[in-house]
């Protein structure tokens, strides 16, 4: 057992729920490498047409079958290590879109073109921890407060010695945009750390498969934007609305929910940060609890 510090109590302030109509408001952020921004978001509802609670403790039943290496959390669900985050008793009792506390990581395989093979989300189970996250790279709102906790989160693990303990997974839903190359540039623009082999991000072949991966098994929602129309020379439109530039770029947005997933080694859901990035330090002290409780 690491030891790193206090079992951490920390959990989300309130978990809203992801698809809760006309949810706008603005968040601050700064990145050490990024100027500050103002993020607006705005989600639309999409319907649930099955109670997927139901079928993933179902699985969770035939996971948990196997020997759980995990210590029990204060009053937890079996196989899990942190304690239940707030408003537990309450969001236990709803029909959330996500998995949740106690609830099983779903199962799905994805390609990984950064390291050339498939990954499927499951595959660390029995040896590492995971996060997971998902986004667009295109996006101008909270997609980039995503992606930097997990970076937080994997530069503390290399800080403090516990890098080959935990995986992160992050995934686009837009793989029309989001090409292996473009990938591989976002990357390095957000300072993730290529030398651990332990960042695999994931990335559906088709806008169907994210369709079904993303929201269809993982609950999260989104919505194909508006296309913003530039070029890089200057390009102007003509008497017809057409640019004469043939270096004009069509950058596709999308509105969308957002979601963390900190999940233990067992494959069993510990948090799911919810409604954009958990409150400043929370994710460390959750990874670093998670650690310390195997």
């Amino acid at each position: 057992m690491r030891r790193l510090g206090p079992f951490s109590k920390l959990g989300r302030s309130s978990l809203t729920d992801a698809f809760r109509c006309s949810l706008s408001h603005a968040l601050r952020y700064t990145f050490a490498d990024y100027p500050v921004g103002i993020l607006h978001i705005h989600m639309n509802p999409i319907t649930r047409t099955y109670d997927r609670r139901t079928v993933l403790r179902a699985a969770g039943a035939t996971a948990l079958g196997v020997a759980v290496a995990g210590c029990l959390g204060d009053d937890g669900p079996e196989g899990t290590v942190l304690p239940p985050p707030e408003n537990h008793d309450r969001l236990s009792e709803i029909d959330l879109p996500y998995p949740y506390y106690g609830e099983p990581l779903p199962e799905v395989t994805v390609p990984a073109p950064l390291h050339d093979r498939e990954v499927t989300t499951t595959e660390f189970v029995g040896d590492r921890h995971t996060m997971l996250t998902f986004l667009y790279t295109n996006c101008m709102t909270v997609c980039g407060e995503l992606i930097y906790v997990l970076r937080q989160v994997q530069a503390d693990s290399i800080r403090e010695g516990y890098a080959d303990e935990i995986a992160f997974m992050p995934m686009t839903f837009d793989p029309e945009q989001d090409t292996p190359e473009r990938i591989d540039e976002y990357c390095t623009m957000m300072g993730v750390n290529r030398d651990p082999d332990h960042w695999f991000f994931l990335r559906p072949e088709t806008p169907d498969q994210a369709k079904e991966v993303v929201e269809d098994t993982f609950g999260v929602a989104f919505e194909g934007g508006m296309d913003d129309s530039h070029d890089d020379h200057g390009g102007h439109d003509d008497h017809d609305g057409h640019r004469d530039s043939d270096d004009r770029h069509e950058v596709r947005h999308f509105q969308h929910a957002s979601l963390i997933l900190l999940v233990n080694r067992d494959g069993i859901v510990e948090r799911a940060y919810d409604g954009g990035p958990p409150k400043a330090g929370t994710e460390i002290d959750d990874a670093r609890a998670l650690i310390e409780g195997y």
